[in-house]
């Protein structure tokens, strides 16, 4: 082992949370797939139609009931959770990237990216709606976030190191500020139905889920989620800087490329699926990081287990808490994620 691997291990060792064996680990993943499984069931049963509680006695349940949960909810609740960890595990990696426990996915530019194209497509393709529907909307935002990935992949093509990082921001900052000045312009010359849909689409919203929808989530997101889950330990070994983690046999521009693709991708799917979900990425992935430690071997499967749950309750809220009307879910998450930030903002402060 070289010296600068027997460093990482000791390093890693001495990280918070590191105490833990691999069987509490284990343990701790498994308790949050229990309650992840618990919200599923819960969010089933909720609702102005549906499953009753009565079910789990063996109770069957009508025609009308199982239709709902069948080809409304169901879905809904499997694009939550596919959603919510994307956007969570994808935030964890994003800040282990960064060395920056406040970064985020939306960092790079792709949710401004998509956001442009959907409106693109609502405002000056209008007369196509009709035609292809909802997947014409999901199209367009999947390939604004893959058009802004490959721009900004071009534009950091040739740096190496923290200028490389230092690039990928600068360009996800230009991408933002013109994607919303740009995306402002067609909210200015669209028409009133047209200036709602952006909107609505511009909350957050899982009211359109559909098994074609989830089960094309499925296809696009759990690849990008294993990607992630496969970069735990070269994110781990990037804390200690980049000099030393090439010294210890990583390289370092193969696992940039491979969590800025994985994210672009699935983030852009789920922007494209769901809207603008604030927070998410940001709320979830920080909170784990102060309780397990910074270890992605725990941290990465962990924040994607929190994401889904996370989303999934918001969800069940937005559904429920003004029924028969519903709640937009980016703004159940934005409330959530806005407050806790000031507090913690605060806390720190009291600290100083």
């Amino acid at each position: 082992m070289s010296r600068a691997a027997a460093l990482y291990q000791r390093r890693i060792a001495t990280m918070p949370g590191r105490h833990r064996g691999a069987l509490t680990e284990v343990r701790i993943l498994l308790a949050l797939t229990m309650v992840v499984l618990a919200a599923l069931l819960v969010g089933a049963m909720s609702g102005s139609a549906g499953l009753s509680p009565n079910v789990l006695l063996g109770e069957w349940p009508t025609p009308l009931a199982w239709q709902v949960w069948w080809q409304l909810r169901l879905p809904r609740l499997l694009l939550a959770a596919l959603v919510g960890a994307m956007l969570a595990g994808s935030g964890a990696a994003m800040q282990g990237l960064f060395r920056n426990p406040l970064a985020d996915p939306t960092l790079l530019g792709l949710a401004s990216g998509a956001g442009l194209a959907v409106a693109l497509w609502i405002v000056l393709f209008d007369g196509a709606a009709g035609t292809f529907g909802l997947y014409g909307q999901f199209l367009a935002g999947f390939l604004g976030a893959l058009c802004v990935c490959v721009l900004v992949f071009a534009l950091g093509q040739r740096r190496h190191g923290q200028e490389a990082l230092f690039t990928l921001l600068l360009a996800g900052l230009a991408i933002n500020t013109l994607a919303g000045a740009m995306g402002g312009v067609m909210a200015f010359i669209a028409s009133d139905e047209q200036l709602r849909q952006l909107s609505l689409w511009g909350m957050g919203s899982l009211s359109h889920a559909l098994w074609s929808a989830t089960l094309g989530a499925l296809i696009g997101i759990l690849p990008a989620l294993w990607w992630l889950l496969r970069c735990a330990p070269g994110l781990d070994l990037l804390q200690l800087g980049e000099l030393t983690a090439y010294g210890a046999g990583l390289d370092a521009p193969r696992l940039k490329r491979r969590v800025v693709v994985a994210t672009a991708l699935g983030v852009g799917l789920c922007v494209a699926l769901a809207g603008i979900i604030g927070f998410l990425g940001l709320l979830v992935p920080h909170c784990l990081r102060l309780w397990l430690g910074p270890g992605h071997r725990l941290l990465l499967p962990a924040s994607m287990l929190g994401g889904a749950l996370l989303l999934i309750v918001a969800d069940t809220l937005a559904r429920t808490l003004a029924s028969p009307a519903e709640i937009p879910v980016g703004l159940l998450t934005s409330l959530l994620g806005g407050p806790y930030f000031l507090w913690l903002l605060l806390k720190r402060r009291a600290q100083c």
